[in-house]
């Protein structure tokens, strides 16, 4: 069985598996700086409708059925066969004046479970880490505020203990807002805890079984160099 994820940037990823094409958190680019994403998905997940950050379905091709998490919650949602469960949580109550709703959501392809954090912005709760438990791979928000202490991210980690993580929303070039470079978080783990692929995607069933870092190149950067 083959599986990829592909990183465009910000929290936006291409999972492919399974005859299935899926694209997490599309941004508006003129918002965030990044190109436009122009590879096409069958399901597009946005973690909110309202984030222009991560609720872009309209610049994905291919006639996607758009799921957005916020309205879907813990019960879920199939669609193209997909299930997907969401998870609700909120932007920084401490770092935004009005912190909007969003979700974390849910899904296995390949037989991999996977997590997307979306745009948290907080400790997560008990009950949020429950729904997040036997999580394989997590794409989880590492530039800090707005979006979750670093601290606090590594806490919801100790627990959760997925196989990969995959970091996301950090500062990249052209990128029009202030976050913390990605090395803010790989500095917490091991050197050999990290790999640093020098590519936009890879096979998660490539890497070993011990909790690993995994680093991508964002796909839309590379484009453009």
């Amino acid at each position: 069985m083959s599986m990829k994820i592909l990183w465009f940037a910000h929290a936006a990823f291409l999972l492919e598996g399974g005859g299935l094409r899926v694209v997490t958190d599309p941004y508006v680019p003129e918002a965030t700086g990044f190109a436009p994403i122009t590879e096409s998905a069958d399901v597009v997940i946005r973690s909110s409708a309202d984030d222009e950050g991560h609720c872009n379905a309209a610049m994905i091709a291919g006639a996607p059925t758009v799921v957005t998490a916020t309205e879907i919650g813990a019960e879920g949602i199939t669609a193209r066969g997909l299930t997907i469960k969401g998870i609700a949580t909120r932007e920084s109550v401490r770092h935004k004046a009005e912190a909007r709703d969003n979700a974390m959501y849910r899904f296995t392809l390949e037989g991999i479970r996977i997590a997307h954090l979306g745009d948290v912005g907080n400790r997560l709760t008990d009950e949020q880490l429950a729904g997040l438990a036997d999580t394989d791979v997590l794409l989880a928000p590492t530039g800090g505020p707005p979006t979750i202490e670093l601290d606090d991210l590594c806490a919801a980690l100790e627990v959760l203990r997925p196989r990969l993580i995959v970091p996301m929303h950090y500062q990249l070039p052209g990128l029009k807002a202030d976050l913390l470079s990605v090395a803010g978080f790989t500095r917490r783990f091991a050197p050999e805890a990290v790999a640093t692929i020098d590519a936009s995607e890879f096979n998660p069933r490539d890497i070993g079984a011990a909790t690993r870092v995994v680093v991508l190149q964002p796909s839309t950067l590379l484009r453009a160099g």
